[in-house]
């Protein structure tokens, strides 16, 4: 990755940006306007004025012009974005009055897993999602979004109280995967993603979920059994990494591009094949260039999923996300 600086000049939070490899050729132009906007306080502000002007056209072409193309590996960087907005920026910009519900009421907290009670324009939701953390202390705290089995049966738990008390359920994913770790297997990993799983499937309240950077495996799918699927456009949902899938099939994690590019991983590719209901617009330069209007886009999606079952009848929301999960194997 490529970071923008001024020669020793102090920029604030909103002007120093993080650029992918091969973001390389934008970060040089818009290292040129910002370069060049600091002198525009001077005498020569006339002069450098077009010269500004002509530099942000071809920024902002260039950045429409790669972003058109990118291949399934640059959308895996772009997934993984450090600056991309994650699951706490969603819950408070679009929930309010958010109440978080901590434990699984057997082992411990896990805050890999976020959840709890809100109002989501106006009506009562239960949301649940992976928190990945923003900086080094809050990406440890969270484990970088990794759940233990006590986040999946925490999800579990709060699932079934707003099944109880007939909440709809939002789940937003971004997780590499479950936490591979020794103690997280003597605790059952496998069994409390299962249960994750048979619970969304179970449910006779709406469940709305949206993949907002990475989808990994069952540390995804154990809360995103749902009746809608949501997808941002430039996030990926993969049965797994692309660095573990290269090392399955290879024996050589080195071949990540490899596996990524023909494991179809790509919010168009799942919408082609009947994996996920719906693509969410992400701003040009992906969601990390715009928080505010990928928050509201996805808003707008979420409001339109949860709409479509207002009126119907436990079993039929239920019967609902039964089939479109065995259509998509008829599909196939």
């Amino acid at each position: 990755m490529v970071r923008q600086s001024l020669d020793g000049q102090t920029l604030d939070r909103q002007t120093v940006r993080t650029y992918l490899d091969f973001e390389k050729p934008i970060a040089e132009l818009e290292s040129k306007v910002a370069e060049l906007k600091l002198l525009s306080g001077d005498e020569t502000a006339m002069s450098i004025a077009e010269e500004i002007t002509r530099l942000e056209q071809k920024a902002n072409s260039a950045l429409v012009e790669t972003y058109a193309k990118l291949t399934p590996w640059q959308k895996t960087q772009v997934a993984r974005h450090p600056e991309r907005p994650h699951c706490l920026d969603y819950v408070g910009a679009l929930i309010e009055e958010f109440t978080p519900l901590a434990g699984d009421r057997y082992f411990a907290e896990d805050e890999a897993i976020v959840g709890g009670l809100g109002r989501f324009r106006g009506k009562t939701v239960m949301v649940i999602g992976h928190e990945k953390g923003t900086d080094t202390e809050s990406r440890i705290r969270h484990n970088f979004g990794m759940a233990r089995p006590e986040g999946y049966r925490k999800a579990v738990r709060l699932m079934e109280m707003a099944d109880k008390f007939g909440c709809p359920v939002l789940t937003l994913v971004d997780t590499a995967g479950a936490y591979p770790g020794i103690g997280a297997e003597e605790r059952g990993q496998a069994e409390a993603i299962a249960r994750s799983t048979d619970c969304c499937l179970a449910l006779g309240v709406p469940l709305v979920t949206a993949v907002i950077g990475e989808g990994g495996s069952g540390g995804a799918v154990a809360i995103a059994s749902a009746n809608r699927i949501l997808m941002l456009e430039n996030a990926i949902y993969t049965v797994a990494s692309p660095e573990a899938a290269a090392s399955i099939l290879w024996r050589d994690s080195a071949r990540a591009q490899d596996a990524a590019t023909n494991m179809r991983i790509t919010a168009q590719d799942l919408k082609d094949l009947g994996v996920i209901d719906v693509i969410v617009k992400e701003p040009i330069g992906g969601a990390h260039r715009d928080h505010a209007a990928v928050v509201a886009a996805l808003g707008d999606a979420i409001a339109t999923a949860l709409q479509e079952f207002t009126g119907m009848s436990p079993a039929e929301i239920k019967a609902q996300r039964h089939a479109r999960f065995l259509e998509i194997g008829r599909s196939l």
